[in-house]
């Protein structure tokens, strides 16, 4: 090619490394899937050289990457895989010309959902998180990347019900992504009414106003760890899930999607693991046995946008995560894909499984069964029962007793509300005293926005 010869293909790699000398092995293979580039990982781990490659094929057809910046291969490489039978038409038709409001925008799946809905050139793109300086951060990075876009940036609590009201009549959300919550399962042991308060009443709280102000689309983000929880941050989401089973017969279309972890959240395991390898280690794993469903942050983005503007309304969508991992693999990985060698160099202490902690996550539970459609890697889930109208006095209930702090009656409403919730006990708190007031909840007027 271009004078240069081909000297063989992927199954001659070793025998050319030998024989050349070869020190530096470039991937320039954009489309390569996880099982290819874990292939060509173990080549080059047997024959001690280093390894790179170019951006993804969906990096650079997103505009996120140029064929010129070449990087090192990391665990999302490995794990990752390529999204297929998108139709970029019917994103682009969701999305262009509408105002679109995500929440959480701060947080990992907020700001990619940012990145990429920028991308299909909504009318809008409102922003909204309280956390000042990601938002601050993410501010700027869009601005470079799309200067002529339609931004705003809200400093807002999801908890404040009659700012959300406020902030629906100013802007006018069509598409609402609520990717809001609390996500970290010991700390939510240790502080469930904040979990309840955050995931929970403030997810009613942006349903209502979604109803109440027009939004034809409301995308809610749940996780596998909903499926027979054994935290409160599971129950919380699980409820959530419920929620907007109980929103079908509205003029705003109410859908969720449910995945398993993402590659490189905030304060998921694989940026402890590179702290804990720069550092020299230990590197620390919960159990040796133990396993969670990954995807990359970018495919898990791609498939909620698809789902969310190809949905009818009344539909709880399951991506699917391919098969588990062990967490202990993962760590030997990323400590050889730091040049290391696991065990020797950089220790792994196995830890003990942590408060609300499964060995193995779930994607679906009793009764629940997934059905196809048009895209291979999205599913629909049947067999989440919305709320009743006991479950709905129960729930006005667990507001209030959030709002006043009364935390062992909130515990034991949402396991009421949550039938397969089942828990080892909450820890003892380190304050008992209320959590933020959720503003505007008037549960006179639950008929009028619930079915």
């Amino acid at each position: 090619i271009h004078g240069v010869p081909v000297l063989g293909t992927r199954q001659d790699m070793e025998k050319i490394i030998e024989a050349y000398g070869i020190r530096e092995v470039i991937i320039a293979v954009p489309g390569a899937s996880g099982r290819d580039m874990r292939e060509i990982f173990e080549i080059c781990r047997r024959s001690g050289v280093r390894f790179r490659r170019v951006p993804t094929r969906g990096e650079m057809e997103r505009g996120a990457a140029r064929v010129s910046q070449i990087r090192a291969v990391d665990l999302e490489d490995l794990l990752g895989r390529d999204v297929v039978g998108l139709d970029q038409q019917l994103l682009h038709n969701g999305l262009i010309g509408r105002r679109v409001l995500v929440t959480g925008a701060a947080g990992s799946i907020g700001r990619e959902m940012a990145r990429q809905i920028a991308t299909y050139e909504p009318e809008e793109l409102i922003l909204l998180d309280r956390n000042e300086n990601n938002l601050f951060y993410l501010e700027a990075e869009l601005a470079e990347q799309h200067p002529l876009g339609r931004f705003r940036f809200v400093i807002a609590d999801v908890q404040d019900r009659r700012r959300l009201d406020a902030l629906f009549v100013e802007m006018r959300p069509e598409i609402v992504f609520h990717a809001a919550a609390y996500k970290h399962v010991p700390f939510m042991e240790r502080h469930p009414l904040e979990a309840i308060c955050n995931n929970v009443m403030a997810t009613r709280s942006l349903v209502e106003a979604a109803n109440a102000h027009g939004v034809d689309r409301f995308i809610y983000i749940s996780t596998d760890k909903a499926v027979r929880p054994t935290s409160v941050m599971g129950a919380t989401k699980r409820l959530g899930e419920r929620l907007i089973r109980s929103h079908t017969d509205t003029a705003t279309r109410f859908m969720a999607v449910r995945f398993g972890n993402v590659l490189g959240s905030d304060g998921s395991v694989i940026p402890t693991f590179r702290k804990q390898i720069s550092a020299g280690g230990p590197v620390t794993v919960t159990h040796a046995e133990a396993t969670r469903y990954f995807m990359t942050i970018s495919e898990a983005v791609q498939l909620v946008l698809m789902a969310g503007v190809s949905g009818q309304g009344g539909e709880l969508f399951l991506l699917r995560m391919g098969e588990p991992v062990r967490i202990i693999d993962m760590a030997r990985s990323m400590i050889e894909l730091s040049g290391l060698t696991p065990d020797e160099e950089i220790k792994i202490i196995v830890t003990g499984l942590r408060p609300g902690e499964k060995l193995h996550e779930e994607l679906k539970g009793d009764g629940e069964e997934a059905l196809p459609t048009s895209n291979e890697k999205i599913m629909i889930l049947t067999g989440i029962e919305p709320l009743n109208e006991e479950e709905w006095s129960q729930l006005d209930e667990l507001g209030e007793a959030t709002r006043e702090g009364r935390r062992k009656s909130a515990v034991t409403l949402l396991k009421s509300l949550v039938k397969d919730y089942s828990s080892i006990g909450i820890p003892p708190a380190v304050h008992d005293i209320p959590p933020h007031k959720v503003v505007g909840i008037d549960s006179r007027k639950r008929k009028d926005s619930s079915t």
